[in-house]
């Protein structure tokens, strides 16, 4: 298959163009597009449980620790015991995190209306619409059905 046609390598593609250009913005802010992705998925106000951050953001255990032990180490983040479960922590941001979540937010919000400007609304509603149908057949595994018996 030409992979100019293959729905997965745009995707890909895609997404590794878009990271690579929230890098380069992090980069100039002494981050990484994962710190920025952790700071925007942290509850402004009440911190997040960090059980709650890894699945949240589809992220394995072991690597959002280490981005969370960076970003502790750089005054982004504090960790407080949950008072509702004294075996877990609460990832709250301090007023460095917040400063640097909005500068985050910026950047996102700045990619999304540059986008937005070039796309109809017809063309944004079926992107959503096709990344939801790649989704749902995954998650359904309608795809190779059961992926973890297949060899790969």
């Amino acid at each position: 298959m030409d992979k100019s046609k293959s729905i997965d390598h745009q995707l890909r593609a895609t997404w590794q163009a878009v990271a690579k250009m929230y890098n380069e913005q992090a980069s100039k802010h002494d981050s990484t597009m994962a710190m920025a992705f952790v700071l925007l998925n942290i509850d402004y106000e009440n911190g997040t449980p960090s059980t709650s951050l890894g699945p949240l953001m589809g992220m394995e255990p072991t690597s959002l620790s280490r981005i969370l032990k960076s970003m502790e180490d750089k005054g982004l983040i504090l960790r407080e015991k949950n008072p509702e479960d004294g075996r877990s922590v609460i990832i709250k941001l301090t007023e460095f995190g917040k400063e640097k979540r909005e500068i985050s937010k910026g950047h996102v919000y700045q990619f999304n209306n540059k986008v937005r400007e070039r796309l109809t609304d017809k063309e944004i509603q079926n992107f959503f619409k096709v990344t939801e149908i790649i989704n749902k057949l995954i998650a359904e595994k309608k795809i190779y059905g059961d992926i973890s018996s297949q060899a790969v």
